[in-house]
């Protein structure tokens, strides 16, 4: 009795030190927040996410021996929760600015966004020219249409943008203190949402990454991008962690090194965005 007594403890000590191992073993989260409204870059297929940042996310996961798991919320919500740790890192097409490295620290670029305008067909707005007045030095002083209403996804780029001052490219007209005197820009939660507003009228015309942008239009008759040299503005795209936070900095920074040094994060753009398209 007692020498089975004793095979049955040396049984459950051998359970116990194999479920602990595999506990040890067990693969730590990556908790990544983005907005899932912004193809190619992040998107839900079915119920799945899918999109450039997606991609690129799952591979420095995986260098990272990490599971990543993904929150889709608000933009705005997306930044501040990185901010205040409770993500471990965002993307979502974001943009370095001054006022968000306050709060944030980014990684490397990975990819280059370009704030594009779109309008309904037959607008009168067919250039930057009929939105701006330009100084002979090719600056913004003034706005042909002080009554216009511009479409953004906000507190993205494009919001960030067209809510400064005129001479800064913006669509405001601004306190001396840096408040807003007169606001033309109209924020919406989605891309979809500011597409949406155009196309019943109550903007002139959306701003947003180009690449959402072909993706907006492709799905919705009536709308164009406007061509040539018409561009608004041109960003890199980079991943955001909590200010401080070096330690999973450099990790992702050598991930990222790695991923553009053997083609990966080309070949998941190209995947996304074909050369020949472009």
């Amino acid at each position: 009795m007692k020498k089975i007594l004793a095979l049955t403890l040396a049984v459950l000590m051998v359970v116990t030190m194999m479920v602990s191992f595999s506990a040890c073993k067990k693969e730590e989260k990556l908790v990544m927040a983005t907005n899932a409204a912004f193809p190619p870059y992040e998107y839900k297929d079915g119920e799945n996410f899918a999109g450039i940042d997606v991609e690129i996310a799952q591979k420095i996961a995986e260098k990272l021996g990490m599971e990543l798991e993904i929150v889709d919320v608000e933009f705005g919500a997306a930044l501040l929760g990185v901010a205040e740790g409770k993500y471990d890192m965002g993307m979502a097409g974001i943009t370095v600015t001054e006022d968000r490295k306050k709060t944030m620290d980014f990684s490397n670029t990975y990819a280059t966004g370009i704030q594009v305008i779109i309008v309904k067909d037959g607008s009168s707005i067919t250039s930057l020219d009929d939105i701006f007045e330009f100084n002979a030095d090719g600056d913004p002083v003034a706005l042909k249409n002080p009554d216009i209403k511009v479409g953004v996804q906000q507190d993205t780029t494009g919001d960030i943008y067209s809510s400064d001052a005129v001479e800064n490219w913006g669509l405001n007209d601004l306190n001396e203190d840096g408040s807003i005197a007169t606001d033309r820009v109209v924020r919406y939660k989605t891309g979809a949402e500011a597409i949406a507003a155009l196309k019943s009228d109550k903007v002139n015309c959306v701003i947003i990454d180009n690449e959402p942008a072909k993706s907006f239009v492709a799905a919705n008759d009536g709308i164009h991008i406007l061509e040539g040299d018409n561009e608004y503005a041109v960003e890199d795209y980079a991943i955001c962690v909590k200010k401080g936070n070096t330690e999973l900095l450099e990790k992702i920074n050598k991930a990222l090194d790695e991923l553009k040094a053997d083609g990966t994060i080309a070949a998941i753009i190209e995947k996304y965005i074909p050369s020949k398209a472009n």
